[in-house]
């Protein structure tokens, strides 16, 4: 980027960044402001791009991907059981593809902001941190508010119970970040050890059995595919562990929603079984009938909800807003076109873990360490096999479309 004056350099440089900065922040406010930030970002972006009429930074195969899929979203709004709140879902869904390409660009003019961004990840996770064991040990957060579930964890979210999910899901970067500007001799560094400890211990007490599920896949995919982290990781995750133990001993609520709730639901010990559980296989068999009926196009963008009370897909507990599985609501929604995105971009993820595998074997690395840890934050977001949110929620595709950034901007300075 070329920026003529201070008055443009704020509009086009700073102040996209300092809304990327205060994004962690943001989101625990909720989605509102996060995805205005995102939004704004975007729209500035697209206004530079325009005033220079510069338009390069979208030539690229990531991008014409996106576009693709982003053109199959508004095309099947339209001609697949039409309403407007699937076509708006659709049609601003673009904001999130120029919201990477605005990143990476922003990171190739000056990556020095990124500290700013770690320093906005430490604190939120600071402030989670006190405020969570204070509301599990008291009742109640700092400002009095209460979890509206007796055994969970909400913190600063109050009715929604996503601290866990909100932790997890920022950890890889945090963790990545870390390594990536703080040398481990440092002191500061074991502040951050304990940090990592303690919110892997938090995200166990929120109760959040996908949350807890997440951090731990990040855990053993970082311990097994890096090269310099895996002593670190390992002795984090073991002492994340011990001190869930020890807790759990002492309060058994956490452990009985996770472990024998989990395992109850699952119906694993009597005849039959369930996927996760009774009400999350109803949705999944829901969706599947769907599909079945629908395998080209699916029912429409979010019409899962629409179509769930229907006597040829319904079952007792099948009805919910989304059916809590990214590729059965891809299957469900967007028929198999719409489900070949999403399975692509999997492959296409293991594909480059797996060549990166095969160069550890030889003593190379394809990915480096920081690289890793991204990576596996994005994991969490491809898992299949797990319960999860809607693929259009907001909130949840802003926290993973953070990481997309970072890896094309490292994996460009790689190569320089």
């Amino acid at each position: 980027m070329i920026f003529y004056s201070i008055k443009e350099k704020f509009i086009f440089y700073d102040f996209p960044v300092i809304l990327f900065i205060l994004i962690p922040l943001f989101l625990i406010t909720g989605p509102f402001l996060s995805d205005l930030s995102v939004s704004m970002i975007s729209l500035i972006f697209l206004i530079y791009c325009l005033k220079e009429k510069n338009f390069s930074y979208f030539k690229n195969k990531y991008f014409y991907f996106f576009l693709l899929f982003w053109g199959y979203l508004i095309l099947n709004s339209i001609i697949n059981n039409f309403n407007f709140d699937s076509l708006k879902i659709s049609f601003f869904y673009f904001r999130y593809g120029i919201f990477v390409i605005a990143l990476v660009s922003l990171l190739s003019v000056n990556d020095k902001f990124i500290k700013y961004f770690f320093y906005c990840i430490f604190f939120c996770f600071t402030i989670l941190i006190f405020d969570g064991f204070f509301q599990y040990l008291s009742g109640e957060n700092i400002f009095g508010l209460k979890s509206n579930h007796p055994t969970r964890i909400s913190s600063f979210f109050g009715d929604e119970l996503i601290l866990g999910s909100y932790l997890s899901r920022l950890w890889p970067i945090f963790f990545g970040l870390s390594i990536f500007l703080i040398k481990k001799k440092d002191k500061s560094f074991l502040f951050l050890i304990v940090i990592f400890i303690l919110s892997e211990v938090l995200i166990f007490l929120s109760g959040e059995r996908a949350a807890f599920f997440y951090i731990n896949l990040s855990a053993i995919f970082v311990i097994f595919f890096s090269q310099k982290l895996l002593k670190l990781r390992f002795i984090i995750l073991t002492i994340s562990l011990l001190m869930i133990i020890i807790l759990s001993y002492f309060n058994p609520n956490a452990k009985e929603r996770i472990v024998d709730k989990t395992i109850s639901q699952m119906n694993i010990t009597q005849d039959g079984f369930n996927v996760f559980s009774r009400q999350h296989t109803h949705h999944y068999i829901s969706g599947f009938r769907m599909f079945m009926d629908n395998k080209i196009l699916g029912v429409g963008v979010k019409n899962f909800r629409n179509f769930c009370n229907d006597e040829r897909y319904k079952k007792r507990f099948s009805c919910s807003s989304h059916p809590h599985n990214f590729y059965v609501q891809m299957l469900s929604e967007l028929g198999i076109i719409g489900f070949s995105f999403l399975i692509f971009t999997f492959i296409y993820f293991l594909t480059f873990v797996f060549k990166h595998f095969l160069s550890k074997i030889k003593g190379k690395y394809y990915f480096t360490d920081f690289e890793i840890c991204v990576l596996s934050g994005i994991l969490i977001f491809l898992w299949p096999f797990v319960p999860n949110g809607s693929i259009f929620n907001n909130w949840l595709i802003i926290t993973v479309i953070l990481y997309l950034p970072f890896l094309i901007w490292s994996r460009e300075l790689n190569k320089e």
